[in-house]
């Protein structure tokens, strides 16, 4: 990851430089913005990175309790019986 300011920032060049890594912009030496390449990206991806309900839902999903696979399969065995 590289870091710019913003007062010396030639936006063609970082964008290029965003291709190969992602680029923090700072102000007054505070991050203010990530730069970073969509190429290989579809729609639906840059849709969801915007998307808050999305992760908050991926948020809430990861502090719940987990299972183990094994339980996962006893569970669905023993729904199909």
């Amino acid at each position: 990851m590289k870091i710019v300011a913003l007062e010396q920032t030639n936006l063609d060049k970082v964008v290029a430089e965003a291709e190969q890594e992602q680029i923090v912009v700072t102000r007054n030496g505070s991050p203010v913005a990530v730069i970073l390449s969509t190429l290989g990206w579809d729609d639906e991806q840059l849709q969801l990175a915007q998307d808050n309900q999305f992760w908050q839902l991926i948020a809430t999903r990861r502090s719940q309790k987990t299972i183990s696979r094994a339980e996962l399969e006893h569970r669905l065995s023993e729904a199909d019986e």
